[in-house]
Order: C-alpha cells, then structure tokens, then sequence
C-alpha cells in the first residue's frame, strides 16, 4: 500500500488525466441539432381531443387579465370578448380558433445572438439548447450546506455553466442574489451574464422597468440597429395558474416584443393545486395558458421571437407537496412537444428536476425521469438542465456540474447512430480474423479517442482501485470538480467600451432610485 502522500498525489494525477481525456477532444457546440427523432406517443385524435378542450377553455372559461389596460386592448381588437369584472380586471374570451390564427407570425425558429457569435443559439425545429436552473432563492453545497445565495454564488454559477462545454446558455436568475436590493439585482444579474460568459441569457421580468433595463443594457452591448432587427435577450415569463395573465407579466412581455426579443410563456401547473390532477386536463389547461400568453407577444409585434412553454408537476396528495421528476409529468412533456409541432412553434419544457434536498441517487433518478421527457419530447430549450435541487428551492454546486455530466451524455444520444462504411466496421473484424482481439486494428486505433463520451465524473475502475483511492463518492467528486473548475475559469474577454458603458448606466440606474428589500 503505498503511503498517504504518495496515495494522495497519484489519485490527483489519475483524476487530472480522467478530466483531460474527458474534454480532451470536446469540441463546444453552440447548440444541438438533433439526429434522432422524437418521441410521439399520442394519437391525432387524442391530440384533437386535448386541442379542442384548450380551445374550449380559452372560448367558454378564459382568462382573467390584472392591471394592464393595454394588453386589453391589443385583445380586444384582435377580435376576443373583453368583460371588466372588477377595477382593471378583465375576463378575456377568445373565439374558437383565434389565439391559433394570431400565432401563425410566431416564428419556427429563431436565432438568439451571443456576444461571441460562435454562441449563438438556434431555437425551434431539430435543434436542442441547454441552460442552467433558475429562481432559486437558496444555494447549497457539501462545505457550507443550504444558505441564501448572494451576488457571488451567482456569478460562480455563470462561471461554471461557462465552463461547461455541455451548456449552450447562460441562462436568466440562476440563483436569487439576496444580498442585493431587490429592485437593483437584475442589473447585476444581466451585467454578470455579460461579463463572466460570451454565451446567450435571459433577463429580468420581475417588473416592466426591469424587463426594459434588460433590454436597454442588450442594446448597449449588442447596438441598438442590431438588437431591433434581431433576438439578443430573452424573458421567461409565468402565467399565474390558473388562467391569470397579471399586470406585471402582461406589461414584461409587451416590453421585450417591443423590442423584437424573445419571450417564454410558462404556465407552472401543479396538479391537483392549480390545476387538473389528470395528466390530460393539466396538459389541456397549459396549452391554453401558454397560447394565450405567446399571443399578446404577436399582437405587439407579430414575429417577435416566442417560445410555448410548460411546466408540469405532480403532487404528493396526502402532505400538499410538490413533487418533481416523476412519470406523469413526463409524459405530458412528450405529448406537449407533439402539440408544440402542431402550431409549429419553439417549445420549452421539463429538465433535470428533483425533490431531493442533496446531490444523492433521489436527485440524479428523478433528474433523469424530466430529463429523458424533454430531450425524446422535442423540447428546443430546456431551462433547468443543470443545478435544479430541492424542488427548484436550491441551486446546488454539486448537482450542477453532475447535471452538466449528464448533459454531455445527451449530446451523444441525441446525435443518433451513424451507418456507412467506416462506422459498419468490417475492416475492424477482418483485419486480424475470428477469436482476435480488436485492441490493436487500425480501426480501433482510428476512432479510440473519439467512439464514446467519456464522462468527467464517473468511477469506472475496479472496487478494490476505488478503495485503495479513498472510496470517494460521485458527489464528492463534483465537489472537487466544481471547486478546480472555478479555480480555471477565465472571463471571456469584453470591450472596455462596452464594460464601462454598462457600469455607467447601471451606476446611474442605481443612483436614481432608493434600495428596496421587499
């Protein structure tokens, strides 16, 4: 047995060469095209069945609309009924028929543009974009455990999805950075996008002021020519199920189609809370929300970027408690991808989510249950690929750069199966003949290095080798990783210009207004 130290520093150099064969011959992929098809699993006339009952809902039930007069407006002139049931209330119905004929200006896909052009993002069709989670008001990891997230842990965030050549984005509010003022955060949040990644984001929609500073700070970054005539930031906006459009998200998603950028129309459905518990009548209501919602982006500015989106989650019935990653969600993901297709428009849906209050097999299970839905669904983008913990309450270091792992895998499985005569590998067989080892043929030779992922964090050695090394655990190993990642991170470089412009205007935005907490 070889002593503490010794043991020590070969573990070290055996995990270095682990990682370096892992991204050795990775090559970054702005986004993924993909080689397999998707997974349909209803029937036209069970898809018929849930499209008339949206329809149905939109025309009998509707929504209700809160506190923005213009949205409407841009409604009621587009044809549906309008009935004021309090101060600035409206109940919107729409006729059979209408919300789909308003989306045919939705584009079917669309380019989001990075600062770096090597990193922008197609979206919509074949195409697959992964990006980090979002919204959690706390963070964790094996050292500190679970604790607000502040300003740092959102840029280490930025940094490590940066870092990963399994991300396609740098996603929007990847943690809640609680040690900021509440109207002054999203300043920080978007210049961090900026300044530690050269990839696409989100930005704020938390208020209409907030979702125009988003767009403002776009332009200085992008050029204001350049950012009226293309996709350069997106919102991820929330209906409030069910079958609410409140003040705030209708004046958001005004903002950003103003300006020709891209918004997400999410309805967060829990079933059995607010709404159906059958995964058919939640997926019915969502497709409803969703269509409403991306409508009054086209009623703005028709071909505005817009993304139908879902999200579904099932409940635990006897304690009240959502539950993420479980089968019927999944399902419903797989058939909102065929109801996506149908309107042939960009959809969002699922990711890797998980229940679990640690980086354990619950999380990496479920994670994989949301995951796979997405992916075989046809989701073109796929918000919560990485760090999603604890029913989204908790952005985790660890299952960050686990999640990220998996999504290398992902990108192997979504590129398919190649067949020619090179991959058919006859030569390989008949090069030495019947009862010989292929280790040696020019065939293996050829493609050794390439053939198969090769994961930067799973243990693949014998039991008694991973003993010997000290029998560390796959959260233990992201632990590590994360921590070397950060270590070697370097920031994209910026334009100074561009960097003090920014600082510049988020100084006087600041100066403007006093800090709010709540």
């Amino acid at each position: 047995m070889p002593d503490g130290d010794t043991s020590k520093r070969q573990r070290g150099g055996r995990d270095q060469r682990r990682v370096a064969r892992a991204q050795g011959n990775v090559v970054h992929r702005p986004y993924i095209t993909r080689g397999i098809p998707t997974y349909d699993i209803l029937s036209e006339e069970s898809l018929e069945r849930i499209e008339a009952t949206a329809d149905r809902i939109l025309a009998e039930i509707g929504i209700e609309l809160r506190e923005d007069a213009e949205a409407m407006r841009l409604y009621k002139a587009a044809g549906a009924e309008v009935t004021a049931t309090a101060p600035e209330v409206w109940r919107v119905k729409f006729p059979p028929g209408m919300v789909r004929e308003i989306l045919k200006t939705a584009p079917a896909e669309f380019i989001q543009h990075a600062r770096n052009p090597a990193n922008s993002v197609r979206i919509g069709g074949r195409n697959v974009v992964f990006a980090p989670s979002y919204g959690s008001p706390f963070v964790m990891d094996l050292d500190r455990g679970r604790r607000y997230g502040t300003i740092e842990d959102f840029r280490n965030f930025v940094k490590l999805s940066q870092s990963s050549p399994w991300l396609h984005h740098s996603g929007g509010t990847v943690c809640e950075p609680t040690d900021v003022p509440v109207n002054k955060r999203h300043l920080d949040m978007v210049y961090s996008h900026i300044r530690y990644s050269d990839r696409a984001f989100l930005g704020s929609i938390t208020a209409a002021e907030r979702a125009a500073d988003s767009v403002e700070m776009a332009r200085i970054l992008f050029g204001a020519d350049f950012t009226d005539k293309n996709c350069v930031v997106m919102g991820n906006f929330n209906t409030t199920s069910p079958l609410v459009l409140d003040g705030v998200t209708a004046a958001g998603i005004r903002t950003y189609a103003a300006a020709n950028q891209g918004s997400i129309h999410l309805p967060f459905l829990l079933g059995g809370a607010v709404a159906p518990l059958t995964t058919a009548g939640m997926v019915a209501q969502g497709l409803a929300e969703s269509m409403s919602s991306c409508a009054l982006a086209q009623l703005v500015r028709p071909g505005a970027p817009t993304i139908l989106a879902s999200f579904f989650s099932s409940m635990s019935l006897k304690s009240g408690s959502p539950t993420f990653g479980t089968p019927e969600p999944a399902v419903a993901s797989l058939v909102m991808g065929q109801l996506a297709r149908r309107l042939n428009m960009p959809l969002r849906c699922a990711g890797n989510f998980s229940t679990s209050k640690l980086p354990d097999g619950q999380a990496m299970q479920q994670s994989m249950m949301s995951m796979m839905s997405a992916v075989q669904g046809g989701a073109n983008y796929i918000l919560h690929s990485a760090g999603f913990l604890d029913g989204l309450l908790s952005m985790s270091y660890e299952k960050l750069v686990m999640d990220t792992d998996m999504c290398g895998a992902l990108h192997s499985y979504l590129d398919g199966m190649a067949v020619d005569e090179d991959t058919l590998a006859f030569e390989a067989l008949d090069e030495l003949g019947p009862g010989q080892h292929l280790f040696s043929t020019q065939h293996t030779l050829r493609h050794y290095e390439t053939a198969y992922w090769d994961s930067a964090l799973d243990d693949n050695q014998p039991w008694e080798t991973w003993d010997e090394q000290g029998g560390i655990d796959y959260a233990q190993r992201a632990n590590a990783r994360w921590k070397r990642l950060l270590a070697e991170y370097e920031a994209p470089p910026l334009d100074e210009g561009v960097d003090e412009a920014l600082q510049d205007f988020m100084a006087r935005r600041k100066t403007a207004v006093p800090d709010m907490w709540y």
